[in-house]
């Protein structure tokens, strides 16, 4: 054994040697055209690096914790490809091929940001397009972190046939957008977490410094999720004892298959009727009950994916299709007993057009077992008759034994709300890469803390600038679109509250947004046409960032003036003139049902513009009827006699119609500062 061990020693000694770097500088990366562009990694402590691309070269020393960076001036580097290459003074080497010098841009946010090409309108004809080599994305791996993180996961990929498809759409077309206007490559890196909200993209430094109630939220955000592990042990320990002295346990039995298979005899079983009361279908009101029936998929399975829900049921559920689960909840997980909806089904169950059996075991040791509302799943109902079979019935409980129950655990947050949490994990790793600057499109998970966003908006991209140490660079974002269906009555709205707190960020400098209140959807907070959305935000970067002498943005209010029972509303932005766009008289809620149209209800039906209203001091609103008047708009309401405050769009999906001669939406926009359902409220 003894002569191994040299051989074994310079194995050893020569990992140890080896220079590394993130995964961000890996084949076909596009780096940042400036005068420092950071590269950095591991090597052993005190080794020298050298770094090279395109003639440049930078070197750097690995501290005693064997990091290093080394900055490169590629300020008047040409377009590449090139090989940037990276070698340690003991001999280790590493050459990173196929690397462009462009436009290097983050796409962050939620699912918006997240929606991939394959899924937009219009994806199908971008993907079948050749390949772009000059447009690049890479998909940052999703993790959360407690701490910044120092890896992250992902590769760099070129967009074409093979790549396009899991293209932010957003991006992409912002990004394709940007490459043939500058004539540069343009490389994103994709960030983007479906559901995230604001609170866990901001560091743990930022709270710390920040007010005393934001500090508390965000140490009891984290204390919450991290303690939970402990909370459920203790509580999982007091539940066991409970099911033993009072023999209501209800494992999980042996054998699920003669419950969810689609091959199980049904001779057994009997019919019922769901929703139904459980009483009249002489099922047991405590214990474990079976349900299953046969459901026809459709040639396109896709909608059944994300959207079984069951939120009239009240137990804790276990959920199979054809055999393979789906999901499940136990009383030790602090799993909802009722109104849990949708259930997403994991990659793992398979989908197959055609019949299968779903079956669905409902359990309540301590009775209440229900299925008071309807059964969806996806865009089919599941409401009548079923098959049921009782696994166990339990008699009722005594007063002593239902009050020695042990109190529902509280379910733990999702990682992806913990404060901090998608910072440390996706956006630390990436910095100090050299960007050019931030897309963002976020707010739909924190529409309900709208008043709260004003605050935190500002701060994440503080934040973000601060830890970058690349100044002020361009943050570009988007407002959200309308969403839901259109109300007869003006008043208050979270969305529209929400869509103010994204605007106020505009105060800081060097940011843009683009309005996006015409593209939206009723029925999905995911509008499908990216299209003409990354065009509009791209045309702000272009703009802003690269001086191009373009429009980027709609009429937007500079000021008002009373003029007896009227208004005149000024503009800024105005860029072709103010114009009226036809108003359709039905619209298509979701343009995944595109034959299913409502009828679209105008609040003036004889206004030249729609989205207006006024109120007097009594701050009763009333919709308006409003005109254009050369550069002007003229607004009156009856009932208003003496008009004091103006709201345009102020609704979740308002119905307006006013837009400059270059194609752009006005922003939606309010003169008073009344409270609404948001004001005060805030993540916990």
């Amino acid at each position: 054994m003894m002569k191994f061990l040299p051989a074994l020693f310079l194995f050893s000694l020569a990992a140890r040697a080896e220079v590394t770097v993130p995964a961000l500088f890996s084949n076909h990366a596009v780096l940042q055209k400036a005068e420092k562009v950071p590269v950095w990694g591991k090597a052993v402590p005190g080794e020298n690096v050298t770094v090279s691309i395109a003639g440049v070269r930078a070197r750097a020393t690995a501290d005693a914790n064997g990091a290093w960076r080394a900055n490169l001036d590629l300020s008047a580097q040409g377009v590449g490809p090139f090989e940037l290459t990276i070698e340690g003074a003991s001999g280790s080497k590493k050459v990173i091929t196929d690397v462009l010098i462009g436009e290097v841009w983050v796409a962050s946010g939620q699912s918006n940001m997240m929606w991939e090409l394959k899924n937009a309108i219009g994806g199908a004809e971008e993907i079948a397009a050749p390949a772009n080599t000059q447009l690049r994305q890479f998909l940052v791996g999703k993790k959360v972190g407690s701490s910044p993180l120092e890896e992250v996961a992902g590769s760099w990929m070129v967009a074409g046939p093979n790549a396009s498809p899991i293209f932010s759409a957003i991006g992409y077309y912002v990004g394709k957008k940007l490459q043939g206007e500058l004539k540069v490559p343009v490389g994103l890196i994709n960030n983007s977490w479906g559901g995230s909200p604001i609170q866990a993209w901001i560091s743990r430094d930022a709270y710390d410094a920040s007010t005393p109630d934001l500090k508390r939220r965000a140490d009891r955000s984290r204390s919450d999720y991290e303690g939970f592990p402990a909370r459920q042990k203790e509580y999982e320990q007091a539940l066991r004892a409970w099911e033993t002295r009072y023999d209501r346990a209800l494992p999980m039995p042996n054998d699920v298959s003669s419950y969810t298979s689609a091959t199980t005899p049904t001779t057994d079983w009997k019919p019922v009727t769901l929703p139904g009361s459980f009483a009249a279908a002489g099922l047991p009101d405590a214990g474990a009950v079976w349900f299953r029936r046969t459901v026809t998929l459709p040639a396109d399975t896709t909608a059944f994916r994300a959207a079984l829900d069951l939120a009239g049921i009240n137990g804790y559920v276990a959920i199979y299709w054809n055999g393979n689960k789906i999901a499940e909840t136990k009383p030790e997980q602090g799993s909802m007993v009722k109104g849990h909806a949708p259930y997403f089904l994991p990659s793992s169950v398979t989908l197959q057009p055609g019949e299968g059996v779903l079956a669905i075991r409902i359990a309540m040791a301590t009775g209440g077992m229900e299925v008071s509302g309807p059964i969806k799943w996806g865009p089919i109902s599941l409401d009548g008759e079923w098959l049921a079979r009782v696994e166990k019935a339990l008699p009722p409980l005594d007063a002593a034994a239902k009050a020695a129950y042990p109190k529902p655990l509280l379910p733990p947050q999702m990682p992806v709300n913990v404060a901090s949490n998608v910072y440390n994990g996706v956006l630390a790793p990436i910095v100090p890469y050299a960007i050019r600057g931030v897309l963002w499109y976020q707010g739909e998970s924190n529409v309900w803390f709208a008043e709260q966003y004003r605050t935190l908006f500002p701060m994440m991209i503080k934040d973000w600038r601060a830890h970058w140490g690349q100044g002020d660079f361009p943050f570009y974002f988007c407002q959200l679109p309308n969403y839901h269906a259109p109300k007869p009555v003006p008043g208050n709205s979270d969305q529209a509250d929400l869509r103010e707190a994204q605007a106020m960020a505009l105060a800081l400098p060097n940011t843009g947004m683009a309005v996006f209140i015409d593209l939206g959807e009723a029925g999905s907070v995911h509008p499908r046409d990216k299209r003409v959305a990354g065009g509009r935000l791209a045309d702000v970067v272009l703009a802003n960032s690269y001086g191009k002498k373009i429009p980027f943005a709609g009429p937007t209010f500079a000021s008002a003036e009373i003029e007896g029972d009227a208004v005149r509303i000024h503009f800024t932005n105005t860029d072709g003139g103010l114009v009226a766009r036809p108003i359709p008289s039905e619209y298509v809620p979701d343009s995944l049902q595109p034959d299913k149209k409502v009828p679209l209800v105008r609040n003036v039906p004889n206004s030249q513009i729609e989205g207006f209203a006024l109120c007097g001091e009594d701050r009763v609103w009333k919709w308006a009827e409003a005109r254009i008047d050369g550069e002007t708009v003229v607004v009156r309401a009856g009932g208003v006699a003496k008009p004091v405050f103006i709201r345009y769009a102020w609704a979740d999906y308002p119905i307006c119609n006013l837009y400059n001669g270059a194609g752009f939406p006005a922003a939606p926009f309010r003169t008073d500062n009344f409270p609404s359902g948001t004001t005060g409220k805030g993540f916990q």
